[in-house]
């Protein structure tokens, strides 16, 4: 496999990093690492926790302490999807891991994120999901070594075609 020691997925949320990221580990020999479960179990909070509590600055400075710290080989890591506001977080990424950003256009999104306060998703209070979209979109662009566009297919689909770049 033409990979580094890890693969990293971003992402709008909803878009199957986690369910992609472990249908590939039933594919690879790697283990699975969700960054948003490590910071919840060392926070000791939910994100949605931390983000109304903290505040969505504090969270992203929380994000980026813990995507620092992951040292880790033959895994595959599902990221929040605001890691990508944090250059420092994406360069450390970068080097431990192969990026590839799973895409999906505005309209599928819409229909798969509904509740991003309960989800814990950091966004500016009065934003909505298409000014997220905007703004992310191009952050994800500027990050990723292969871009994986999943509007159309399944998860498991998604991790045959993160299967076939990979090899």
């Amino acid at each position: 496999m033409k990979t580094k020691k890890n693969i990293s997925f971003i992402g709008m949320p909803a878009v199957g990093k986690s369910t992609v990221g472990n249908l590939l580990t039933q594919k690879i020999d790697f283990a699975f690492l969700d960054s948003d479960d490590l910071i919840q179990s060392r926070e000791h909070q939910t994100l949605a926790q931390i983000i109304s509590s903290k505040g969505r600055s504090r969270f992203l400075e929380i994000e980026e302490q813990h995507i620092l710290s992951i040292d880790c080989s033959h895994h595959v890591i599902a990221t929040g999807g605001s890691v990508i506001y944090s250059p420092k977080a994406m360069a450390h990424l970068s080097r431990i891991s192969t990026i590839l950003y799973l895409f999906v256009d505005l309209k599928t999104l819409l229909t798969r994120l509904s509740d991003i306060t309960a989800r814990g998703v950091a966004i500016d209070e009065g934003k909505s999901i298409e000014d997220l979209y905007k703004e992310r979109t191009p952050l994800y662009d500027k990050y990723h070594d292969i871009k994986i566009d999943c509007t159309s297919m399944t998860a498991e689909q998604v991790a045959e075609r993160v299967m076939a770049y990979l090899s």
